[in-house]
């Protein structure tokens, strides 16, 4: 994470990339494994899921939890700062909704 000119900006800038925010929203209803989180989002590989998921980490967005099995079973969960900007994405993805109900109408 690094900080911007703008705090508006250091927030995008933390939680952009491929499904992020999606990622975020999808741990708050409940902790994941990664094979459930690549159900959810399908459009996003497996190599770039893990990337994000790494990054998500590293900002301290995100939990990994590694059990001690064979096979390893990880599991994922939001950190406190991740539940403290969840409010914030699930209102982005509210004015999404309006965005796209907007272009839906124009191409009627």
């Amino acid at each position: 994470m690094k900080k911007s000119y703008c705090p508006i900006d250091t927030f995008i800038n933390t939680i952009k990339g491929k499904r992020k925010s999606t990622i975020i929203l999808h741990l708050s209803q409940g902790d994941k494994r990664y094979n459930e989180l690549v159900k959810l989002i399908p459009d996003i590989s497996e190599r770039m899921m893990s990337k994000q998921l790494k990054e998500l980490e590293a900002d301290n967005l995100i939990n990994r939890k590694v059990f001690p099995e064979v096979p390893p079973r990880v599991e994922y969960s939001l950190t406190d700062l991740g539940e403290e900007i969840h409010p914030f994405l699930k209102g982005m993805f509210k004015g999404g909704i309006i965005f796209e109900k907007m272009i839906a109408s124009e191409e009627n």
